[in-house]
């Protein structure tokens, strides 16, 4: 019997109730944990936890992930640039050179930016006051009506509704979904201020695979950058990658609104998806496709 995939599932802040909290993700959660062959066998065993430190400083859990026996690490970055140590990149960049598969995920402006301090698929996403877009054009408001968030902040929609998505050609296997009559993902949900991710400088086996566009300025963005598995220069076979946009694509308030959200969200949310719930079926399947995709089976 093939091994169950196992799943670190993380935040990059310490537990707080009024925060987006790992708790803030159940519905990830145990959609993972939902995913299971044609006889019913679970595939993943999903481990939940926000970020700790220890005496140094560092996460014990990411600072030696490499010696752990995960498979793959599911980084929800909602930090505002402290949630990584030095020792806790160390250990993650182990771990996918090992062949460990990494999402990385955050948000606007400059939260989650500690993922700056990680190399490799961390060096996908764009911020505010680190590591720019190296298209300066982009390095302006999208959503100018969110006077307290700044760029990148593309507007794909209310929390609580969907956003089409266009796939890049070729198709990438991890937006195929054989239940719609297009045979790809179509719909993503949707978020007020996304933040900004493309390809890093010097990564030939990235490449953006799916883009949204923004309901104010009419522009496209990028949601999603996936990073095959490569060889480095010292011989370590890389894990996959994948970078996206926002973490509000996989949290529960975007797929059902009555989970609630920290107090500082302001943005009344729409009803899409709880009046047409079926299209939640689409990110349910990128979920799927994410965790099988990872580990490369």
């Amino acid at each position: 019997m093939t091994r169950a995939i196992k799943i670190l599932l993380q935040t990059t802040i310490p537990t707080r109730e009024d925060d987006w909290h790992i708790g803030r993700f159940s519905l990830l959660r145990d959609h993972l944990a939902s995913i299971s062959d044609e006889n019913g066998t679970p595939l993943c065993k999903v481990t939940t936890r926000d970020r700790e430190t220890n005496v140094s400083g560092d996460d014990p859990e990411l600072s030696h992930l490499d010696a752990t026996d995960f498979d793959e690490l599911w980084l929800i970055a909602v930090d505002n640039g402290d949630g990584l140590s030095v020792a806790d990149c160390q250990g993650i960049t182990r771990f996918r050179q090992r062949g460990g598969g990494i999402l990385t995920t955050r948000d606007h402006q400059d939260l989650g930016s500690s993922l700056c301090t990680l190399g490799g698929v961390g060096r996908a996403h764009f911020f505010h006051t680190r590591h720019l877009d190296p298209d300066s054009s982009r390095n302006v408001p999208d959503d100018q009506g969110a006077k307290d968030i700044s760029w990148p902040n593309y507007h794909s929609g209310s929390n609580g509704d969907y956003q089409v998505i266009t796939p890049v050609e070729p198709i990438h296997e991890l937006l195929r979904n054989s239940n719609t009559a297009s045979g790809v993902i179509e719909y993503f949900p949707a978020h007020p201020h996304e933040g900004g991710v493309g390809v890093p400088d010097g990564e030939a086996r990235a490449r953006v695979i799916a883009t949204g566009l923004s309901q104010l300025t009419h522009r496209p963005f990028n949601l999603i950058v996936a990073f095959e598995s490569m060889m480095d220069a010292h011989a370590n076979k890389l894990g996959r990658g994948i970078a996206e946009s926002s973490f509000h694509h996989l949290c529960d308030y975007n797929w059902d609104t009555s989970m609630g959200c920290p107090s500082f969200v302001a943005e009344p949310p729409g009803n899409q998806t709880k009046d047409q719930p079926a299209k939640l079926a689409d990110i349910r399947t990128y979920v799927r496709n994410a965790a099988l995709w990872l580990a490369s089976r």
